[in-house]
């Protein structure tokens, strides 16, 4: 990693930008750019010019921002905000850094969105059925705070099979994986977040936790479902939807009345649970990519 600092007119921009081990897209080696901060975009211009030269005499052929080193960490651009109040460890960011990336040549790669369910009484007709064929082979709990750094390796062993598959996925260690989860747990209310096991095994996980940002407005409502994680093998086809249904009656019974399904790639499998749901999108974001000039 290299920290990149440009100044104009006592304005000062900053980044980060990664072409170690980062993943290989469509024949591109690719570089990184993330930890954005600018004020203006004479100096936003600079600090991505500057950004895509250094990543070029790194080697790099496409530039993918922003990006703060790989996807465990903060990514993605806010880029159609619509009227919802920012929720609980959602990304945010100034309006017009879109136009930042756009003008320098940066165009869309990936797209997300969060959506907004507002009848956690909703049921799907296909439960019934899924659960009877998961009924005596995969039993669902919640997670054991007294027990949290074993709770926390049986989750890491779901989730890096569940996203191997993920768009621009790289490997993290469960040490760097378990870290990552110490600053939430106190916000976390224990029976949000479900583990599904098949023969004492984990083989499924869902993590919702309550948007704490509307603490300044008054009650929390809302319950935000952060990350949903199946193995991949075939048997646990539709476990998924279990989990979601599950997690959104738990809510409902804790008092709350509409869920969050968050952050949500175009084209994952997440999306077509929501849609299940009569979910309307709330917000979309985005992942910007640019094709590098060769060095020589």
């Amino acid at each position: 990693m290299q920290k990149l600092i440009v100044s104009n007119n006592n304005q000062t921009g900053s980044c980060s930008i990664w072409w170690d081990n980062t993943p290989s897209l469509i024949g591109h080696k690719l570089g990184f750019i993330g930890h954005y901060f600018v004020t203006d975009e004479q100096t936003a211009t600079s600090l991505l010019n500057n950004a895509c030269q250094e990543l070029t005499l790194k080697g790099c052929t496409m530039a993918i921002a922003p990006i703060d080193g790989s996807t465990w960490q903060n990514y993605r651009l806010l880029t159609q905000r619509g009227d919802y109040p920012v929720f609980f460890l959602e990304p945010d960011n100034p309006d017009d850094w879109q136009q930042h990336f756009l003008h320098q040549g940066f165009t869309p790669i990936a797209h997300y969105t969060s959506s907004l369910n507002t009848n956690l009484r909703q049921s799907d007709s296909r439960l019934e059925k899924i659960s009877q064929r998961f009924q005596h082979q995969v039993y669902i709990r919640s997670i054991d705070l007294q027990q949290i750094e074993k709770e926390l390796q049986r989750i890491y062993t779901i989730v890096i099979q569940s996203f191997r598959s993920n768009f621009l996925f790289t490997p993290i260690d469960e040490a760097e994986f378990i870290a990552q989860y110490r600053p939430l747990l106190p916000y976390i209310q224990s029976e949000l977040v479900l583990i599904a096991e098949h023969d004492n095994n984990p083989v499924g996980f869902i993590f919702a936790i309550p948007d704490y940002l509307q603490k300044k407005q008054g009650d929390i409502n809302t319950v935000i479902i952060k990350t949903l994680a199946i193995l991949p093998q075939r048997i646990y086809a539709g476990l998924g939807y279990l989990l979601l249904a599950q997690c959104q009656q738990i809510a409902h019974q804790l008092g709350y009345t509409q869920a969050i399904h968050a952050l949500m790639h175009e084209k994952n499998s997440s999306r077509n649970l929501s849609r299940h749901y009569h979910t309307r999108t709330i917000r979309q974001y985005t992942l910007f990519a640019k094709e590098l000039e060769s060095k020589s």
